[in-house]
């Protein structure tokens, strides 16, 4: 990877820079490092049928973010961020998104999933100032996403304006080690719909240079894989070393391959869960090169 640095540009060429001091840079591997394994199950109360009503409280903005050191980023965003917070529920669950624009412009958010029509983000276009509330039962449980649908949506998600929505189960998953990655692309110069950055989670190669993640021999590792790279048809995902069962977009509990890459297209996920049984350090990223050669690199450090 290193010999092919001196034929990048400048600026991606700082996505393999040693980490600094500076505070937006150290905010943006942080938010990512806590989307890893931070998931929002929202305030909860109980509603006279007994089910769960869970409330969440989503802000658009605009913020200026670092996608690499160095490398600042005009960012339309979820709470402040990109990706926005992974809310997780279970199916059956009352949900109440209480959203509100504090942005320059009209946005909206559009949860996959099953629900009325005139809570599916599309034509309930909020304007800058106002708030709109999302409500409906969580149904099918899942690996979903949700992001802005207001037109040109794909310049509204390039931005990154999006976000997991976990619809787990009613009988859970089995126990394991839980991790939330999604896949994305930075156009960083925002004039030629080609992304000069690949990212997990906002920031180039965090989880191999800033981050091994620690993994322990033998355990089940559960990792959450979404797709919301813009500019390009597919990203994808490659393990070495181990092979993964995959539940594809995470509605059965059954999986359907057993595979060390993954191909996703647009919005589409992902299940995959696997353990390794050999100690020591086990990179994944893309398996298209390019992208693992601008940002979307990382390491598993497996201990005993």
């Amino acid at each position: 990877m290193l010999s092919l640095l001196p034929d990048l540009s400048k600026a991606q060429r700082s996505a393999h820079a040693s980490p600094t001091s500076d505070p937006m840079a150290d905010a943006a591997r942080k938010h990512a490092i806590r989307t890893l394994t931070e998931f929002d199950t929202g305030k909860v109360t109980r509603l006279k049928d007994g089910r769960a009503l869970r409330e969440y409280w989503i802000d658009a903005l605009n913020t200026e973010i670092e996608v690499a050191p160095g490398v600042r980023y005009a960012a339309w965003t979820f709470n402040g961020a990109v990706p926005g917070p992974t809310l997780r529920c279970t199916e059956g669950d009352s949900i109440l998104v209480h959203f509100t624009n504090k942005a320059a412009m009209p946005h909206s958010m559009h949860f996959h999933g099953i629900h009325a029509a005139n809570m599916d983000g599309v034509f309930e276009q909020v304007p800058p100032g106002s708030s709109f509330d999302y409500a409906f039962t969580a149904k099918p449980f899942g690996l979903h996403i949700y992001h802005c649908h207001t037109m040109p949506v794909k310049m509204h998600i390039a931005r990154g304006l999006y976000g997991v929505f976990l619809v787990d189960p009613k009988t859970p998953r089995p126990k394991a080690r839980e991790m939330v990655m999604v896949m994305n692309g930075f156009d960083t110069d925002l004039n030629d719909e080609d992304n000069e950055f690949y990212t997990v989670n906002g920031f180039a190669n965090v989880f191999f240079r800033d981050y091994p993640i620690p993994v322990k021999q033998g355990e089940l590792q559960r990792v959450y894989l979404v797709n919301m790279t813009e500019f390009d048809l597919l990203n994808s995902m490659h393990t070495h070393a181990t092979f993964f069962h995959v539940y594809p977009t995470g509605t059965t509990t059954t999986p359907t391959n057993y595979t060390d890459t993954i191909t996703l297209g647009q919005g589409e996920r992902a299940i995959l869960e696997f353990r390794y049984d050999y100690p020591g350090r086990f990179l994944f990223h893309a398996h298209q090169n390019e992208f693992a050669e601008l940002g979307w690199l990382g390491q598993f450090e497996v201990k005993p």
